[in-house]
């Protein structure tokens, strides 16, 4: 399929290709030697997301006092 870039840099994606994601809004771009990669983007809630970031430190046994004490020595290292 061929597609041309405009004078403001935008492209228009084949439809037979839009048709695949018909869910996505935003594509993550990425260049590969000389290949130019489009990458659908699915935005999740943050909430799912901490969840999931707070049960893994509880699996790993990462406590409050673990986190101040890193954020501490990454002050301390900054300086």
């Amino acid at each position: 399929m061929l597609t041309k870039r405009t004078s403001k840099n935008q492209i228009t994606l084949p439809r037979e290709i839009v048709k695949n994601f018909p869910d996505t809004t935003y594509f993550d771009v990425v260049m590969d030697n000389d290949q130019i990669l489009l990458r659908p983007v699915k935005f999740m809630p943050s909430e799912s997301t901490l969840e999931k970031v707070r049960l893994k430190m509880n699996k790993l046994g990462i406590t409050e006092k673990d986190i101040k004490e890193a954020i501490a020595w990454a002050r301390r290292s900054t300086r």
